[in-house]
């Protein structure tokens, strides 16, 4: 019953997150900022879903689900080298007033 719980919290917990991440990636304004909302937000979201079903087929089988451990270590480790990149080739917005 706790386990259900738990999985219950954290899926929506994490559906929230990729919810929150997808709208800031079609309002945010600029590139950088529309960079920030999926790199932040929907890993975390992808993070709590991963956890969710690690936490389900664990109590299910007859031991720990190791599959998802490594879609999030994966998911973590690529995600933010992944954002460096996309916001190092990004076109700057200058100004030039002289």
């Amino acid at each position: 019953m706790l386990s259900e719980i738990l999985v219950s919290l954290l899926i929506v917990a994490g559906a929230s997150f990729v919810l929150i991440g997808a709208i800031g990636l079609v309002r945010l304004p600029d590139f950088l900022t529309r960079l920030h909302a999926p790199t932040k937000a929907t890993t975390l979201g992808a993070g709590c879903l991963l956890l969710a079903s690690m936490i389900y087929f664990s109590s299910r089988a007859a031991g720990p689900s190791l599959h998802e451990g490594l879609i999030t270590a994966f998911l973590f480790l690529t995600a933010p080298i992944s954002a460096q990149l996309l916001a190092q080739t990004a076109p700057t917005q200058t100004t030039d007033k002289s």
